[in-house]
């Protein structure tokens, strides 16, 4: 029999809670995006368990009852991660890409997931193979390969590349822009999209191989942080495919790369082009009656953000489309319901992300059910289910993200992992506080709050104000590895979280309002949240601020040093310091002039008073630079511009320069040893 003192001590034991660390937080396992079977019964997903030493990290596939009626189990176990996971139309196996023994690069496997087995290859191209397609009736797949151009096969593919590799010199050389993207330089490698039979003996066939649309300078797919893609879906009668690329990559410098939807038939010829005009188009799919085609649609105009809408347009194509939804709602992913009746969007608001419903006809858009609490992403819904099933990943800034089946009409969600619960539940920390203002200029402006570990309401706190990057991004109610809200709030800040002017989540024109002025009115905004921060909160130390920030939020905390000195001490990384120089060394140009109204040349008053270094003179706040060697969206030569006027200045000042990283901080060691720096530089100031 347990007596009252231990059980008061078995009490104190197990609602102990620790402070969160930079183990905690690299080391979560991820939960990555839901494949549902298409009869609505199994789930696939990837889990990655990080680890700091690369080769150690593992990611696998993992499979789970739609129902939760079991727990999660593993179904690989190999150091390479599976990649684009697909169902076969009869819900029995599922094909992915990854790199098993033997393979140089990735290639597309089958797994038996009823026969059970182990997994076979079905492609052996030389050039790779990534994100497969099922044709409707499960005898051959669709795959994409980044290959050479005027390459008819794989054995011209490999001759290209043997000659390439036995050049003795090494250089780029180019005649048209874009030549840079994010981290590496580009080729002259496109991407193509195959077709590969399921019949013993079969070769892939290349569908694009020797068209005109490949043949044009400016053809590419739709990019990714990574690279291109070609999301591609089997028109219903299995002889065509459907996919978004651009034609005119190569004007990126002085116009907007417009994305179309082309037809392919799957038995190879001239793709067709379904659409036309300014607008891009991306993400296409096919309602399950096989009655309409949809895809996301954005305008491509002299704004500097437009929403993503949902596009409707007859099957067989007519030239007709509809769009679905507004721009008040930019959608993130979407998914159709096995009835064809309804689709169901993600979409950000107000630090938030958040089910929404449309017939899929048209007809009024709304809010699945009210949510005020963290974020819903990678949504899926099995296309062959008695019923609908929805199906996504969902998080929030104290629960790391895990598996989820949604019940609108109950207004709640089902956990179908519960990989980190358990950890997350150790921790001290609390759900993010909101705060609203209307600011000088009269907009309603967002913020959270992260409170520290410990939180007293009655003790004085430090203010770090994080800035976000994009600017078309905002704060999210969701746990991160990068700029870890929490974390930053550890050794004992308020961390403020302010969604300024230019911001997503609340409507196209709050989006599109920051051009023209890109620093000067958001930073104004910045400074007027800590200052409602300091009415609202008592516990908010006035004396004692410090401001951070990257990418975008690396440019404004430069603005910040040029424009106050408010803030004990100032944080900066990927920041741009001279737009001008921005303009003319970034991967990406022509939306930068369209922000400013004009290239530099033509001396815009953007170009001239919105430019930090114009500012030097007004420097003065201690500040940490941090920059990846090899960023090409925020070049290293913005952060050495800024370097060389705070040592020119004697301003106190410290700079990092990652030798392996690109726009992110990445690697483990190496962000472990950047917070390491944060929180040193804001201990010596705060």
């Amino acid at each position: 029999m347990r007596t009252a003192a231990a059980l008061l001590c078995f009490t104190a034991f197990v609602s102990a809670k620790t402070t969160i660390t930079h183990e905690d937080v690299f080391l979560m396992k991820q939960v990555g995006a839901p494949a549902p079977s298409p009869d609505g019964k199994w789930v696939v997903f990837a889990v990655n368990e990080p680890a700091y030493e690369e080769s150690k990290q593992v990611s696998d596939l993992w499979i789970v009852p739609a129902d939760g009626s079991a727990r999660p189990r593993r179904l690989t176990n190999t150091r390479a991660p599976e990649t684009g996971v697909q169902w076969s139309p009869d819900s029995r196996r599922i094909a992915f890409s990854t790199r098993r023994e033997g393979d140089e690069v990735n290639q597309i496997y089958v797994l038996d997931i009823v026969g059970g087995g182990e997994a076979t290859r079905v492609t052996s191209l030389s050039t790779g193979a990534g994100a497969p397609r099922w044709r409707p009736d499960g005898q051959a797949l669709a795959f994409t390969s980044m290959v050479y151009p005027g390459a008819a096969n794989d054995a011209a593919n490999q001759k290209a590349a043997a000659e390439r590799k036995a050049l003795k010199y090494r250089a780029h050389v180019y005649e048209r822009f874009p030549v840079r993207y994010w981290d590496h330089w580009l080729d002259d490698r496109q991407i193509h999209l195959f077709v590969q039979e399921l019949t013993p003996g079969a070769a892939a066939r290349d569908l694009l191989a020797g068209t005109k649309l490949v043949a044009a300078p400016g053809f590419g797919g739709t990019e990714t942080n990574s690279g291109e893609e070609l999301v591609a879906a089997w028109a219903p009668d299995g002889q065509s495919l459907v996919f978004a690329a651009t034609g005119n990559r190569t004007e990126a410098a002085y116009a907007n790369v417009i994305f179309r939807l082309y037809q392919a038939p799957a038995s190879g010829g001239e793709p067709k082009a379904l659409t036309a005009g300014n607008e891009s188009f991306r993400r296409p799919q096919f309602r399950p009656d096989g009655k309409a085609l949809y895809a996301l649609a954005s305008e491509e105009g002299n704004k500097v953000y437009y929403s993503d809408r949902i596009a409707m347009m007859p099957w067989p194509a007519n030239g007709e489309r509809t769009i679905l939804t507004g721009p008040e709602h930019s959608t993130g992913n979407y998914a159709i319901a096995p009835d064809s009746r309804t689709i169901y969007f993600l979409a950000e608001d107000q630090g938030l992300e958040k089910l929404y419903q449309v017939p899929a006809d048209g007809g009024t858009v709304r809010e699945a059910f009210p949510m005020k609490v963290g974020c819903y992403t990678n949504l899926a819904i099995p296309s062959k289910a008695s019923s609908t099933i929805l199906l996504a990943d969902w998080e929030s800034a104290v629960n790391p993200g895990e598996l989820v089946r949604i019940d609108p009409a109950a207004a709640r969600h089902q956990s179908l992992t519960d990989f980190s619960t358990e950890r997350a539940a150790q921790f001290d920390w609390q759900p993010l506080r909101h705060l609203w203002f209307t600011s000088k200029r009269g907009k309603r402006i967002h913020s959270m709050v992260a409170l520290p570990p410990n939180f007293d309401e009655h003790k004085k706190y430090p203010l770090l104000v994080l800035i976000h990057g994009g600017a078309a991004n905002m704060w999210r109610d969701q746990f991160f590895v990068r700029w870890n809200y929490h974390l930053l709030a550890s050794p004992g800040y308020v961390v403020l979280l302010t969604d300024y002017t230019g911001s997503t989540g609340y409507g196209e024109k709050f989006a599109q309002e920051i051009q023209f002025d890109p620093l000067k009115g958001p930073g104004e905004e910045i400074n007027e949240a800590a200052d409602e921060a300091l009415r609202q909160f008592p516990f908010i130390d006035g004396t004692r601020q410090a401001a951070a920030g990257a990418s975008y939020g690396g440019h404004l905390v430069n603005w910040l040093q040029a424009t106050t000195t408010r803030y004990k001490c100032l944080i900066a990384h990927a920041g741009e310091i001279d737009l001008q120089s921005q303009w003319g060394t970034s991967d990406g140009i022509y939306h930068r002039e369209v922000n400013a109204g004009g290239p530099p040349w033509e001396n815009g008053k953007v170009w001239q008073e919105q430019s930090p270094i114009r500012y030097a003179k007004n420097f003065h706040t201690p500040i940490l630079l941090s920059v990846g060697e090899r960023d090409f969206r925020v070049p290293l030569n913005q952060t050495l511009e800024n370097w060389s006027i705070l040592q020119r200045l004697r301003i106190p000042s410290k700079l990092i320069v990652w030798e392996e990283e690109n726009h992110w901080i990445s690697k483990g060691e190496d962000s472990r040893f950047f917070y390491e720096e944060v929180q040193a530089w804001l201990a010596k100031y705060l």
